[in-house]
């Protein structure tokens, strides 16, 4: 592990945003003690608009966000499968976001990540940090599955191209940890189109069945079209769950989700084939009509 804490420490420092600061000697050292109360979860799906929301948070300068973290990302596994026990894993956690808060010296901002596998153990997480907060993005499965199914990570073309995704799994039709047992073949020999929904209903559906054991100031839900749609109204309900009312850090945020573009919005309406909906449907129906995309 200690590779990896490395390679995660490494590739942060390349991807991190870090606020304009003036450190005084006492805010210098208030910002080598890691704050780690009250952490932010970015949670959804891969491809539901994690990452444009994760990037949109790292503009607010109370906050100190991380893109999915190698290391955590890594043993989220072992948590699942209940591998590590809950004092290691807590260790882990709490020794990797501190380093990553340490690291630019902003460790006395709010801690954020987005990682989607921690759609998987959000009880781990809730029960790790008993303050942290999680915001759950939620998008339309079926633009989900088209722009899951562009990318390389779960593509058959990609089984012999040797790479490998930061979480550990090569790229190709592997079943992930996450595949009900019993069902690791069919993932394996079934269309790229049919393992991309199947990710988002279980992603999906897992963050949804934790959300039940978490009240109401530590779970937000919001969709991604709603936040194209209507970007300050959505803004506005997210700033103040998160607690952030300074004037200039709520504009740096408005800003940056006003780049959000519509045409991302009912992309499989142009894309997808009638037995491909037919796939999708015989995947995720009920959950797809649980959340209003199906009538």
């Amino acid at each position: 592990m200690i590779q990896l804490t490395r390679k995660t420490l490494k590739i942060d420092r390349g991807r991190y945003r870090k606020s304009v600061r003036t450190y005084s000697n006492k805010s210098l050292v208030h910002s080598l003690t890691t704050n780690l109360r009250k952490p932010v979860f970015i949670i959804g799906a891969p491809r539901s608009g994690t990452t444009f929301l994760g990037e949109s948070l790292s503009v607010i300068p109370e906050i100190s966000y991380h893109h999915e973290p190698i290391a955590t990302k890594f043993a989220s596994r072992y948590i699942y499968e209940g591998k590590w026990d809950f004092k290691k894993s807590e260790a882990f956690y709490n020794s990797i976001y501190s380093m990553l808060m340490i690291q630019h010296f902003d460790a006395d901002l709010c801690f954020a990540e987005k990682t989607p596998r921690n759609c998987f153990i959000i009880d781990f997480l809730a029960n790790a940090f008993p303050d942290s907060r999680f915001v759950h993005i939620i998008r339309d499965g079926r633009d989900v599955a088209v722009s899951h199914s562009k990318k390389p990570w779960l593509q058959a073309g990609q089984s012999s191209s040797g790479k490998v995704e930061p979480g550990g799994y090569p790229y190709g039709p592997s079943a992930r940890y996450w595949v009900e047992p019993g069902r690791e073949k069919e993932f394996e020999s079934t269309t790229d189109m049919h393992r991309c929904i199947w990710s988002w209903r279980r992603f999906t559906e897992s963050a949804l069945k934790s959300k039940i054991d978490l009240p109401s100031d530590r779970y937000h839900e919001l969709r991604y079209e709603s936040l194209v749609n209507a970007p300050i109204m959505e803004s506005e309900r997210l700033l103040k769950f998160l607690s952030i009312d300074n004037s200039h850090s709520c504009d740096l945020f408005y800003q940056a989700v006003a780049q959000a573009s519509s045409d991302s919005v009912g992309q499989w309406q142009r894309e997808l084939s009638h037995e491909q909906l037919e796939e999708i449907r015989s995947e995720a129906e009920p959950l797809l009509r649980q959340l209003a995309y199906l009538s």
